[in-house]
């Protein structure tokens, strides 16, 4: 019981830089410090910081993405991907650290596109690819595209867009942004339609 309450409390302040702070700040002499553990205790339970962020990013999507995949029950292919929109931006708005992390930064264990994205990989991406197949299946998108790339075309122009707003390049506030990512996929959709 003892040790699953020292991973815990790793785990918690490993995950409070990194959404306070950024990955670059999470080291395991850092969070050992804020975990009030010494610095040996982080190694008993993650071999390494990449260990460790990669189980407390995988952890923190999980529990941000659980109740996505509920979402494909939401009504028509653009309420589902309104939901999806509305539950993504709520993520990358935020918590912007976190999501630089797992979206932007340069890593050996992200996801790569197609193969981990095919499989479902992604908590953020499937829920999407599965409600594009089941809309070009029913004939409300092109018959003649790949659903993954399909899927692509519509969630990169928001993810673009995020990233100007983290860089503070979108001169709106927030609603309004939200508002353009909607509008932007909505036209993104639109060219798609057969």
């Amino acid at each position: 019981m003892v040790e699953k309450r020292t991973t815990e409390r790793i785990a918690t302040a490993a995950l409070k830089i990194l959404l306070d702070e950024g990955a670059q700040a999470v080291t395991m002499r850092r969070v050992a410090t804020d975990a009030g553990v010494t610095a040996m205790a982080t190694y008993r339970h993650y071999s390494n910081r990449e260990a460790l962020l990669r189980a407390v990013a995988d952890e923190a999507i999980a529990q941000v993405t659980k109740d996505w995949q509920a979402r494909r029950d939401a009504g028509t292919f653009e309420a589902r991907l309104d939901g999806l929109t509305d539950a993504f931006l709520d993520f990358a708005l935020g918590m912007p650290k976190l999501y630089t992390f797992v979206v932007a930064e340069l890593r050996d264990d992200a996801l790569r596109f197609p193969g981990d994205f095919r499989d479902g990989g992604s908590p953020v991406f499937a829920p999407v690819l599965e409600a594009v197949a089941q809309s070009i299946e029913e004939g409300e998108l092109r018959a003649d595209d790949d659903p993954l790339e399909v899927t692509l075309a519509i969630v990169t122009p928001a993810m673009g867009l995020v990233q100007l707003y983290h860089g503070g390049r979108m001169e709106m506030p927030e609603a309004d942004f939200r508002a353009l990512c909607k509008r932007t996929i909505r036209r993104v959709i639109h060219g798609l339609r057969p």
